[in-house]
Protein backbone atom coordinates (compact mmCIF):
# COMPACT_ATOMS: atom_id res chain seq x y z
CA UNK A 1 0.00 0.00 0.00
CA UNK A 2 1.09 3.69 -0.93
CA UNK A 3 1.56 5.86 1.46
CA UNK A 4 -0.13 9.47 1.18
CA UNK A 5 3.61 11.22 1.12
CA UNK A 6 4.27 8.57 -2.15
CA UNK A 7 1.17 9.55 -3.68
CA UNK A 8 1.35 13.34 -3.42
CA UNK A 9 3.72 14.72 -5.61
CA UNK A 10 7.04 16.43 -4.33
CA UNK A 11 9.71 18.75 -5.44
CA UNK A 12 13.13 18.09 -4.86
CA UNK A 13 14.40 22.19 -5.19
CA UNK A 14 13.48 24.94 -6.77
CA UNK A 15 16.70 27.24 -8.13
CA UNK A 16 17.05 30.44 -9.40
CA UNK A 17 20.58 30.75 -10.96
CA UNK A 18 22.00 33.88 -13.17
CA UNK A 19 22.98 34.13 -16.64
CA UNK A 20 26.57 32.44 -15.47
CA UNK A 21 24.61 29.59 -13.51
CA UNK A 22 25.41 31.07 -10.32
CA UNK A 23 22.94 31.22 -7.51
CA UNK A 24 20.57 33.83 -6.77
CA UNK A 25 18.46 31.98 -4.37
CA UNK A 26 17.83 28.17 -4.27
CA UNK A 27 16.16 25.78 -1.59
CA UNK A 28 16.12 21.82 -1.50
CA UNK A 29 13.95 19.79 0.36
CA UNK A 30 15.87 16.83 0.30
CA UNK A 31 18.92 15.15 1.79
CA UNK A 32 19.97 13.83 -1.99
CA UNK A 33 22.67 16.92 -1.51
CA UNK A 34 24.06 16.70 1.81
CA UNK A 35 26.52 18.86 1.21
CA UNK A 36 26.99 22.63 0.00
CA UNK A 37 29.73 21.29 -2.32
CA UNK A 38 27.51 18.17 -3.75
CA UNK A 39 24.47 21.26 -4.34
CA UNK A 40 26.57 23.48 -6.01
CA UNK A 41 28.05 20.56 -8.43
CA UNK A 42 23.98 19.87 -8.90
CA UNK A 43 23.75 23.47 -9.93
CA UNK A 44 26.23 23.36 -12.18
CA UNK A 45 25.28 20.47 -14.06
CA UNK A 46 21.65 21.78 -14.29
CA UNK A 47 23.04 24.78 -15.85
CA UNK A 48 25.55 23.34 -18.05
CA UNK A 49 23.06 21.22 -19.54
CA UNK A 50 20.47 23.42 -19.72
CA UNK A 51 22.11 26.72 -20.89
CA UNK A 52 22.17 26.29 -24.99
CA UNK A 53 18.16 25.85 -24.90
CA UNK A 54 15.89 28.68 -25.97
CA UNK A 55 13.58 28.29 -22.67
CA UNK A 56 12.11 32.06 -22.96
CA UNK A 57 8.03 32.16 -24.28
CA UNK A 58 7.85 28.51 -22.59
CA UNK A 59 9.00 25.95 -19.69
CA UNK A 60 11.22 23.36 -21.03
CA UNK A 61 12.39 19.57 -19.31
CA UNK A 62 15.48 18.03 -19.18
CA UNK A 63 16.32 14.73 -17.48
CA UNK A 64 19.77 14.73 -15.09
CA UNK A 65 20.69 12.08 -12.66
CA UNK A 66 17.74 10.47 -12.08
CA UNK A 67 15.71 14.13 -11.69
CA UNK A 68 13.36 15.50 -13.97
CA UNK A 69 14.01 19.65 -13.89
CA UNK A 70 11.69 21.70 -15.23
CA UNK A 71 12.85 25.08 -16.24
CA UNK A 72 12.51 28.84 -17.66
CA UNK A 73 14.37 31.63 -18.45
CA UNK A 74 13.31 35.44 -17.92
CA UNK A 75 16.08 38.05 -19.10
CA UNK A 76 19.26 37.04 -17.01
CA UNK A 77 17.52 34.82 -14.59
CA UNK A 78 17.28 31.16 -14.93
CA UNK A 79 14.51 29.35 -12.98
CA UNK A 80 14.25 25.45 -12.00
CA UNK A 81 11.77 23.52 -10.40
CA UNK A 82 13.38 20.06 -9.71
CA UNK A 83 11.69 16.54 -9.35
CA UNK A 84 12.04 12.99 -9.11
CA UNK A 85 12.36 10.77 -12.73
CA UNK A 86 8.86 9.06 -11.76
CA UNK A 87 6.88 12.53 -10.82
CA UNK A 88 4.67 14.47 -13.32
CA UNK A 89 6.29 16.84 -15.33
CA UNK A 90 2.90 18.88 -15.35
CA UNK A 91 2.80 19.33 -11.87
CA UNK A 92 6.45 20.35 -11.65
CA UNK A 93 5.85 22.67 -14.59
CA UNK A 94 2.96 24.22 -12.45
CA UNK A 95 4.96 24.77 -9.59
CA UNK A 96 7.50 26.73 -12.24
CA UNK A 97 4.66 28.82 -13.82
CA UNK A 98 3.78 29.92 -9.91
CA UNK A 99 7.12 30.78 -9.14
CA UNK A 100 7.27 32.75 -12.48
CA UNK A 101 4.30 34.27 -11.83
CA UNK A 102 4.97 35.20 -8.50
CA UNK A 103 8.56 36.48 -9.02
CA UNK A 104 7.20 38.76 -12.29
CA UNK A 105 4.70 40.46 -10.08
CA UNK A 106 6.84 40.85 -7.03
CA UNK A 107 9.58 42.29 -9.15
CA UNK A 108 6.95 44.70 -10.60
CA UNK A 109 7.93 43.31 -14.23
CA UNK A 110 11.55 43.79 -13.65
CA UNK A 111 12.81 40.73 -13.94
CA UNK A 112 16.41 40.98 -13.71
CA UNK A 113 19.04 39.55 -12.06
CA UNK A 114 19.65 43.18 -9.84
CA UNK A 115 16.08 43.57 -8.91
CA UNK A 116 16.34 39.88 -7.77
CA UNK A 117 18.89 40.77 -5.46
CA UNK A 118 17.44 43.41 -3.99
CA UNK A 119 14.29 41.70 -3.11
CA UNK A 120 15.84 38.45 -1.96
CA UNK A 121 13.59 38.02 1.26
CA UNK A 122 10.72 38.48 -1.24
CA UNK A 123 11.60 35.70 -3.62
CA UNK A 124 12.80 33.78 -0.33
CA UNK A 125 9.15 34.14 0.93
CA UNK A 126 8.05 33.33 -1.97
CA UNK A 127 9.60 29.92 -2.20
CA UNK A 128 7.95 28.82 1.52
CA UNK A 129 4.40 29.89 -0.20
CA UNK A 130 5.25 27.10 -2.87
CA UNK A 131 6.48 24.09 -1.07
CA UNK A 132 7.33 23.24 2.44
CA UNK A 133 9.53 19.99 2.90
CA UNK A 134 9.34 19.28 -0.58
CA UNK A 135 5.11 19.45 -0.31
CA UNK A 136 3.38 21.60 -2.44
CA UNK A 137 1.49 24.34 -1.46
CA UNK A 138 0.67 26.30 -3.84
CA UNK A 139 1.06 27.23 -7.47
CA UNK A 140 -1.19 30.32 -8.08
CA UNK A 141 1.33 33.16 -8.94
CA UNK A 142 -1.12 35.79 -7.93
CA UNK A 143 -1.63 34.20 -4.90
CA UNK A 144 1.78 33.60 -4.09
CA UNK A 145 2.41 37.16 -4.76
CA UNK A 146 -0.58 38.15 -2.66
CA UNK A 147 1.04 35.89 0.39
CA UNK A 148 4.34 37.07 0.27
CA UNK A 149 3.25 40.73 -0.09
CA UNK A 150 0.86 40.51 3.20
CA UNK A 151 4.43 39.00 4.65
CA UNK A 152 5.96 41.61 3.51
CA UNK A 153 3.81 44.88 4.13
CA UNK A 154 4.96 47.38 6.60
CA UNK A 155 1.77 49.04 7.63
CA UNK A 156 3.76 52.51 8.31
CA UNK A 157 4.64 53.37 4.69
CA UNK A 158 2.42 55.56 2.77
CA UNK A 159 -0.17 54.05 0.66
CA UNK A 160 1.86 55.21 -2.73
CA UNK A 161 4.38 53.04 -1.54
CA UNK A 162 2.45 50.23 -1.33
CA UNK A 163 1.20 48.04 -4.12
CA UNK A 164 -2.08 47.95 -4.46
CA UNK A 165 -2.52 44.16 -2.85
CA UNK A 166 -1.29 45.66 0.57
CA UNK A 167 -3.01 49.24 0.09
CA UNK A 168 -6.10 47.00 0.12
CA UNK A 169 -5.47 45.08 2.54
CA UNK A 170 -4.83 48.12 4.50
CA UNK A 171 -7.48 49.70 3.88
CA UNK A 172 -9.73 46.47 4.61
CA UNK A 173 -7.85 46.68 7.91
CA UNK A 174 -8.51 50.47 9.01
CA UNK A 175 -12.38 49.65 7.50
CA UNK A 176 -12.71 46.50 9.86
CA UNK A 177 -11.11 49.17 13.18
CA UNK A 178 -13.28 51.91 12.33
CA UNK A 179 -16.60 49.53 12.24
CA UNK A 180 -15.29 47.81 15.79
CA UNK A 181 -15.00 51.45 17.16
Amino acid sequence: MASFHDACPTVKNILLLDSEGKRVAVKYYTDEWPTNAAKLAFEKSVFTKTQKTNARTEAEIALLENNVIVYRFIHDLHFFVTGGDDENELILSTVLQGFCEAVTLLLRNNVDQREALESLDLILLCLDEIVDGGMILETDGNTIAGKVATHNMDDGAPLSEQTIIQALTTAREHLARSLLT
